[in-house]
C-alpha cells in the first residue's frame, strides 16, 4: 500500500469533475477523529427522513358511539413513496426495503352531535390491525363539551408490509353518535408517519 501525502487535490483545467477512487474501490475510510467540512452542496449524506407521509380528514366524518371506528384521512398532504392508502383501507404499509423504527402521530377533533355532548375520547394506533398504542382524553363530570382534540405519537420498529392505522372513539353522555372533525382548511383531523435516520 503506498500513501500520499498533499495539502490540496484538484482537478486538471478544464475538467470541473473529481473523483476519488475507481473500478477497485469500494470503501473510503475516514478516521476517527477527523471532520469533514462542506463549504458547497451536497447529495448522498445523511439519508432521508423517508418513507413519510400526511394525510388529513377533509370533512367530518360521523362515528357510532363509543365504538372504534377507523379514521378516513383522505386527503394526502405529502406521500414520499406512495406508501399511504387514502381511498381504501387508509393505512400506511411499509414499502420494499424500508423497515426501520418510524415516528407515528395522529390529532383528531371530536364532536359531539347533540349540545354539551362529549364525555370522553380515545385515539389509538394500530399496527398489522392490533391496538398497540392508546390516548384517552377523559371530560370527567358535567358540564360536558362539545369539542375535544386528542393527540397521539409513537415510535414503532416496522419491518416490510407492515400497516399503521389511526382509530378514534367518540363516547357521548346521551349515548348519541359523534364526529370526527375535518375540512379542507383547519385540519382538524390529521395522521402520519416518518422513518427516523439511525
Amino acid at each position: 500500500m503506498s500513501k500520499l501525502e498533499t495539502n490540496t487535490i484538484d482537478t486538471i483545467s478544464g475538467s470541473t469533475n473529481l473523483t476519488l477512487g475507481g473500478t477497485n474501490a469500494t470503501d473510503i475510510t475516514i478516521p476517527v477523529g477527523v471532520t469533514i467540512t462542506n463549504n458547497g452542496t451536497q447529495s448522498g449524506f445523511g439519508g432521508t427522513m423517508t418513507p413519510a407521509f400526511q394525510a388529513n380528514l377533509s370533512s367530518n366524518q360521523s362515528v357510532t358511539n363509543n365504538t372504534y371506528t377507523k379514521i378516513q384521512c383522505n386527503t394526502e398532504i405529502f406521500d414520499t413513496n406512495s406508501a399511504y392508502d387514502n381511498s381504501t383501507n387508509y393505512r400506511f404499509t411499509v414499502p420494499s426495503g424500508e423497515a426501520g423504527r418510524y415516528f407515528i402521530y395522529g390529532n383528531i377533533g371530536i364532536y359531539g352531535n347533540t349540545t354539551t355532548d362529549v364525555k370522553n375520547a380515545y385515539l389509538s394506533i394500530y399496527k398489522n390491525g392490533t391496538l398497540v398504542h392508546e390516548n384517552r382524553n377523559d371530560i370527567g363530570s358535567t358540564p360536558y363539551e362539545t369539542q375535544i382534540p386528542i393527540t397521539i405519537a409513537s415510535i414503532l420498529d416496522l419491518s416490510v408490509s407492515d400497516y399503521v392505522e389511526l382509530y378514534g372513539i367518540v363516547n357521548t353522555n346521551s349515548g348519541s353518535n359523534g364526529l370526527f372533525l375535518g375540512d379542507s382548511t383547519s385540519n382538524k383531523t390529521f395522521f402520519g408517519a416518518y422513518k427516523i435516520i439511525e
